[in-house]
């Protein structure tokens, strides 16, 4: 099982400790002796993005944390699929504008997209997400608010909420003088599915404050319950009249214009509205944990208005609650997008490990912002996490590095899959480049890249392998992708001068004796410096580095066409030494 620092030098560590100190501390100081209770909200109202993976992975770093120091915890997951289906994402496949018929309806009523294999909008959305987390192993309980209220479960908390609603119009009156921009709701809760910019995601898509529904406030007063339509099925409902003796309560459906007297002691299809429905849970579950979107540090925020609403009316405390930051997207290529331009959990691990996304989770406090790379930037990060895996090996990492490492590659359960042989991202993603998948081809020029080690086995590099072989089928566009030439270019070749053809002569004269990925990149960097007079191992100067990018050039323009390319060392491995001969006139 991977270690982490303990809780005594945790100050020192990194924020997940901290946060963890400071939530056993109050969980024993409310409820001592019961289970930590962290929680999550997701609403499956489009596709979950990667800024709504914070929501998650933030409260499950420190759920993981008090697991690790021998604490019983539970991290709840609620699914808010009993909201309002507010409005058709863009670019989803198998939806078309009938699906607006369906605005206001609960999102576990809506159909699925044409084509889906799950019964409803709700499930479908939930399914990729679930796998996802299941992935990165985060462990959970989940919660369908469909359940929750159809069985009744929050009925007490209805109703005590319809008789206290006096005093739950009074906390949202506070802020109705107020132009609250920000007052929406829960960043990562109720997210509008907007279409984002590629450049950025952000963590709680819009505060979504035009939607939000305080509640009913019809000429019979405030109500802070909402009934689905008996007829249509909608949320377009105004509450006319509710006694709170029998608990009879009339409404009427402004959509299709039906009108119903229930029992609300009996009643089931209707909930709480948002800003009131939140608070009611963090007293129900005895939710000590919770994080938020960023816009949540504005006056009128749901996490303002519910802190006061628990207080006030269900007698409850709010939880420790950080506000997260936006989650960046650095470039993503149309063609793999979740259809309409909003990258998931799901997308970000065709392309990535899942240590590699946790640790961009964990490696960051939750109010610093980080991009996602789904661009040559990924090759970078891979580099980065690399050096890490050697400094937390050989000793030399900082201690909240070193944690952050940890909490990546395993949780309290184990230790997560991983690559046996984590051969470099970027040489994995070069050769699938020049290979278009050929395992033959790929294992061939694997194996010599160390002939003191050979590679024996693709199994060795998966599943790296196949994340650097998705990235450069779905992220790379075609024509950046390497297309080594088939016959060589005599023309180039006939106009070199004296020097250029002696910088030829002298690689493919070393091609034999460095024929690996280390001697190759002797040879190459080397070339130009023996061509100056120098020794091949001599420190560069401004002038060689220049005369080393010309060479590099002319090599790329003679095997690919181009003047760039992947790394010459494992170019010439994959064109393979027989080929690189002809290529360059040999």
């Amino acid at each position: 099982m991977p270690t982490v620092a303990s809780s005594q030098s945790s100050t020192e560590t990194d924020w997940v400790s901290r946060f963890a100190d400071d939530v056993i501390a109050e969980s024993e100081r409310r409820a001592p002796g019961k289970p930590v209770v962290v929680a999550s909200g997701l609403s499956p109202s489009g596709p979950i993005h990667l800024g709504n993976l914070r929501e998650v992975m933030t409260p499950h770093l420190v759920a993981d944390e008090i697991r690790r120091r021998g604490h019983t915890v539970r991290h709840l997951i609620s699914w808010d699929d009993y909201d309002r289906y507010r409005k058709v994402p863009n670019g989803v496949e198998g939806v078309d504008d009938s699906w607006l018929a369906h605005i206001g309806k609960p999102l576990t009523s809506v159909p699925a997209p044409a084509g889906s294999a799950y019964p409803n909008w709700a499930e479908h959305f939930k399914a990729a997400m679930t796998q996802a987390l299941d992935e990165l192993g985060v462990e959970y309980d989940g919660i369908s608010q469909t359940e929750q209220y159809l069985a009744g479960t929050y009925r007490e908390q209805v109703l005590h909420a319809m008789k206290h609603r006096a005093d739950i119009d009074a906390v949202l009156d506070r802020y109705r003088t107020k132009k609250d921009g920000a007052a929406g709701a829960k960043g990562g809760k109720k997210p509008q599915q907007k279409k984002v910019d590629e450049a950025e995601l952000e963590a709680a898509e819009g505060s979504g404050a035009a939607d939000e529904d305080d509640g009913s406030s019809g000429s019979a007063g405030y109500f802070p319950y909402k009934p689905y339509c008996g007829n249509c099925e909608k949320d377009l409902t105004v509450v006319t009249s509710y006694d709170d003796d029998t608990t009879e309560l009339n409404y009427t459906c402004s959509a299709c214009g039906f009108a119903e007297t229930v029992r609300l002691n009996e009643f089931n299809r209707g909930k709480l509205v948002w800003k009131v429905d939140w608070p009611m849970r963090w007293a129900y579950e005895g939710v000590i944990f919770e994080p938020s979107g960023v816009d949540h540090s504005s006056p009128g925020s749901s996490f303002v208005v519910g802190g006061q609403i628990v207080r006030e009316v269900f007698d409850g405390v709010q939880p420790i609650g950080p506000m997260y930051a936006f989650v960046g997207i650095s470039g993503m290529a149309k063609m793999s997008s979740s259809k309409g331009g909003v990258p998931t959990p799901a997308d970000a691990l065709k392309i990535m490990e899942a240590p590699l996304l946790r640790w961009l989770y964990a490696r960051r406090k939750p109010n610093q912002s980080f991009k996602i790379a789904f661009d040559q930037e990924i090759q970078r990060l891979y580099d980065e996490w690399d050096s890490l895996a050697r400094k937390v090996a050989d000793g030399t990492a900082l201690p909240a590095d070193a944690a952050a490492h940890a909490r990546a590659v395993g949780t309290a359960a184990g230790e997560l899959p991983s690559t046996p042989r984590p051969l470099p991202y970027r040489t994995l993603a070069s050769v699938a480049d020049i290979t278009a998948g050929a395992e033959e081809q790929t294992l061939r020029i694997l194996s010599e890249l160390d002939p003191s080690s050979p590679l024996t086995s693709l199994d060795e590099v998966r599943p790296r392998l196949d994340r650097a072989e998705n990235w450069i089928t779905t992220q790379v566009p075609a024509e950046a992708r390497t297309v080594v030439r088939h016959e060589p270019d005599e023309e180039l070749l006939g106009s070199l001068d004296a020097q250029g053809r002696e910088s030829l002569r002298l690689l493919l004269e070393g091609l034999d004796s460095h024929w690996s990925l280390d001697g190759l990149t002797t040879l190459v960097y080397g070339v130009p410096k023996v061509l100056e007079g120098l020794a091949p191992d001599a420190r560069p100067t401004p002038e060689l580095k220049v005369a080393q990018r010309s060479f590099f050039a002319l090599l790329y323009r003679l095997l690919v066409g181009r003047d760039t390319g992947p790394r010459l060392p494992t170019l010439l491995l994959a064109v393979g030494a027989d080929r690189v001969r002809t290529l360059l006139g040999a």
